[in-house]
């Protein structure tokens, strides 16, 4: 079969034959139709200090992904051949604490579908039948294919209460958007994102934010909408320092700091100041709780949330240096490839 494989401890990827994966008994076999183009693979694509911390070549990258199942292992009992899926890119053990006390999110032995094994940027990839999550017939592999991502933004959103509150997105990169259409869908009572890129900006507006705006006019529109107390929820997407500081400046006493974005290097914040003497509640987000988040997903495309105005350009997986290109450019929302 044709993979996107990390083949050597360098910039780049080879697209190239190699063996169709065999499954074990516990395991689906899933042809793959869609999969997302996330800022990891861009990470591997370069080859920079984290991947080179982290992965060991020869490795199928990719890990957002949708397709149908062809084969099954014989315990697999609720997948069928047919069956129309997605997955949990995260494989955990199962047995460790975090595992057995509904944390499995943050289980310290997570092994990462495209990272730490074969990924699904490939005709074909295994998968634990556990981590298969099943799309209602209306849901196009499309949307399947970036339910990782989005899901990253549905947990980050949706462990604050968002019901009438006024809610701060810091960082537009596609899970910024998502969240943008989660909250408004959620009922949140105004939806201000900020970014520094306009296309960006265009795609929150497109999403239902109440005010998409640059970084320096936040402060003003804030206060202005809330009486000078502050929004009641940030979702920090970005990582910026400087947004992670107007994040705990701009949301109110009391109120709470939802992070998902990733520094690149240490940052210095003043704990009494910033965090203690408000009175702030912070969240750190890591991946998708296991499965509460994939249960609100389809619960909320039911109900018609509509992710697809964030998907802007596809390629072919013998189109990979356009698609990391056109992330770094940062005129792309989500990209995906078209493999089947």
């Amino acid at each position: 079969m044709k993979a996107l494989v990390k083949e050597t401890a360098a910039p780049g990827f080879k697209l190239k034959d190699v063996p169709e994966p065999k499954i074990r008994d516990d395991e689906v076999l899933i042809r793959v139709r869609r999969a997302g183009v996330c800022g990891t693979d861009v990470h591997i694509y370069d080859w920079d200090a984290w991947a080179s911390g982290r992965c060991k070549p020869p490795f199928t990258v990719g890990h957002e992904f949708a397709g149908d199942v062809v084969s099954v292992g014989r315990l697999v009992a609720d997948v069928r051949e047919g069956d129309r899926v997605t997955a949990e890119g995260h494989i955990v053990d199962g047995r460790c604490l975090l595992c057995r006390t509904g944390n499995a999110h943050v289980c310290p032995f997570t092994k990462i579908i495209g990272v730490d094994r074969d990924g699904c940027f490939a005709e074909y990839i295994a998968m634990p039948a556990t981590n298969v999550w099943h799309l209602d017939d209306n849901v196009s592999f499309d949307v399947g294919g970036i339910h990782d991502p989005m899901g990253n933004a549905f947990h980050t959103a949706l462990t604050a209460e968002l019901a009438g509150a006024t809610v701060l997105i810091t960082g537009c990169g596609p899970i910024g958007i998502f969240a943008v259409g989660i909250c408004k869908t959620a009922g949140a009572s105004r939806v201000i994102a900020t970014d520094v890129n306009e296309t960006r900006l265009e795609l929150a507006r497109k999403m239902g934010a109440t005010d998409a705006i640059r970084p320096e006019q936040a402060e003003a529109v804030i206060m202005a909408a809330t009486d000078n107390l502050g929004v009641d929820v940030v979702l920090e997407m970005s990582g910026v320092p400087a947004a992670i500081h107007q994040a705990l400046q701009l949301v109110r006493v009391g109120g709470r700091v939802q992070l998902l974005g990733i520094p690149s290097k240490k940052i210095e914040i003043d704990l009494a100041k910033e965090i203690i003497f408000k009175g702030l509640t912070l969240y750190g987000v890591v991946g998708r709780r296991m499965y509460q988040t994939w249960h609100q997903m389809t619960r909320f495309l039911r109900a018609g949330f509509d992710p697809t105005p964030v998907i802007t350009h596809r390629f072919g997986l013998n189109e990979a240096d356009a698609a990391i290109a056109a992330i770094k450019s940062g005129e792309a929302g989500k990209v995906i490839f078209e493999i089947a």
